[in-house]
């Protein structure tokens, strides 16, 4: 039901339902205190408190949930509140898990008064222990996809069974899926600004260390950072362009948007340049002289800190990284290089496999740290398996590898493929000193 329609529906009722129109009327100025407030904020905790608050005042519960659909597609514990706005942790969460779950998979609304009396409704177990008589339950869904549930209960029976309520917290449940969407959009920007500050953080250190190779190298590693730091940006203009196209379609229903069209063509022309310059950056670096700036580090850190930084590009977005570290002991390396030399072996397996599973194993052998990386892709082809680690011939165009061989070369170390039935595993290992 239509604000305007649930206003024009109270001012023409008759002076015999009075009452029923007043409780229309305050049910209506408190969806829209509703609407003004959890619009006011962006932070996804203000936002799911402000809506608990108010569905639990709308409908003289004891009690209130939001459970909201993790990366997994299942259902989480966010927040609860009581009537006396006092916090409730997770083990408080005690409800009848069927009608959560029906609410959620449905999408459809329930309503029960009486549940103690309701067969329908696993009286035996939760429902009968809480001693619960009321439960209103909302699935919260925004542009047609499920995001997660809102839940309120009262030990006391309530006449909810009246359309004015149930159409109300209907309205409710989806204002707040809207606004609660729009904190996650929110919260996973900050997420991706503080990855960039990071970022841009690491590159002014490479520049330093830079300053102390040769100017190739100097080059090769600034440009490395810089086109990094430029891919997240474009790729994050083009997801913004997407989405504006997205929402002008949907608006003014139509899907002449000749202007969108263009920019993603020249954000796509942008990209394609980047990477050109990404190539070259690469090359500059196989033919300069490294010099090592070697310090005591620990390998385990630097791997996580890579995946860390390489996980919000898109290039990465299906990949799933999985590791296994053990102990082992501080290393004398270059965390320069052998970051990039994680990074060009994470875009093998991204290149060959746009949703593939990395895995990550360390562990110490002989005075050795040995570091081997997994991935569930083709592999190998069988043609250039001899000349892997060689520089760029007519069947093996790329250079990536041979970079890598020459980073742990300068370490002293050692790098092979490992002969494994399915995908492709590369081992390097760094001495103990």
């Amino acid at each position: 039901m239509k604000f305007s329609d649930l206003k024009k529906d109270t001012a023409n009722k008759d002076n015999s339902v009075i009452t029923s129109s007043d409780e229309k009327i305050k049910n209506l100025e408190i969806i829209l205190n509703i609407v003004n407030s959890i619009n006011s904020s962006l932070i996804l905790e203000d936002v799911l408190e402000l809506v608990l608050k108010y569905a639990i005042k709308l409908t003289g519960s004891d009690r209130g949930f939001v459970v909201l659909k993790n990366l997994e597609g299942k259902l989480e514990y966010k927040l609860g509140i009581d009537s006396q706005n006092n916090f409730l942790n997770e083990d408080s969460f005690n409800v009848s898990t069927t009608v959560v779950e029906d609410v959620f998979n449905t999408g459809q609304s329930k309503f029960i008064e009486g549940a103690q009396s309701d067969t329908n409704h696993d009286p035996s177990k939760s429902i009968l222990r809480l001693e619960l008589q009321t439960i209103l339950c909302s699935p919260l869904i925004t542009e047609e996809k499920k995001i997660g549930v809102v839940y309120v209960d009262s030990k006391h029976l309530h006449k909810i069974k009246i359309k004015e309520l149930t159409d109300t917290f209907e309205i409710l449940a989806g204002q707040a899926a809207t606004a609660i969407r729009n904190a996650q959009l929110y919260n996973g920007q900050v997420k991706a600004y503080n990855a960039l500050q990071e970022a841009n953080s690491l590159l002014i250190k490479a520049e330093r260390k830079a300053l102390k190779s040769s100017i190739d190298s100097e080059i090769g590693l600034s440009l490395q950072g810089l086109v990094h730091l430029a891919l997240l940006e474009v790729e994050s203009l083009m997801r913004n362009i997407e989405k504006s196209q997205k929402d002008f379609e949907d608006k003014f229903k139509s899907t002449d948007s000749i202007f969108f069209d263009r920019m993603k063509l020249k954000s796509k022309v942008a990209v394609d340049s980047i990477r050109n310059i990404q190539k070259y950056a690469q090359v500059l670096l196989e033919t300069s002289i490294m010099y090592l700036n070697k310090d005591s580090g620990d390998l385990n850190q630097t791997i996580q800190s890579v995946i860390k930084y390489i996980s919000h590009m898109k290039k990465f977005n299906k990949i799933t990284f999985q590791t296994e570290f053990n102990n082992i002991p501080l290393c004398i390396y270059d965390s320069e290089q052998i970051q990039n030399l994680i990074v060009h072996i994470f875009s093998n397996s991204a290149e060959a496999r746009n949703d593939a599973s990395i895995t990550v194993k360390t562990f110490t052998k002989e005075s050795k740290v040995f570091v081997e990386i997994e991935d569930n892709g083709p592999g190998i082809p069988k043609d250039i398996l001899n000349d892997l680690f060689e520089l760029p011939v007519k069947n093996k165009t790329g250079y990536g590898l041979f970079l890598c061989k020459s980073i742990i070369d300068r370490h002293k170390g050692e790098i092979k493929l490992l002969d494994i039935k399915k995908g492709a595993s590369i081992q390097f290992s760094l001495p103990v000193f």
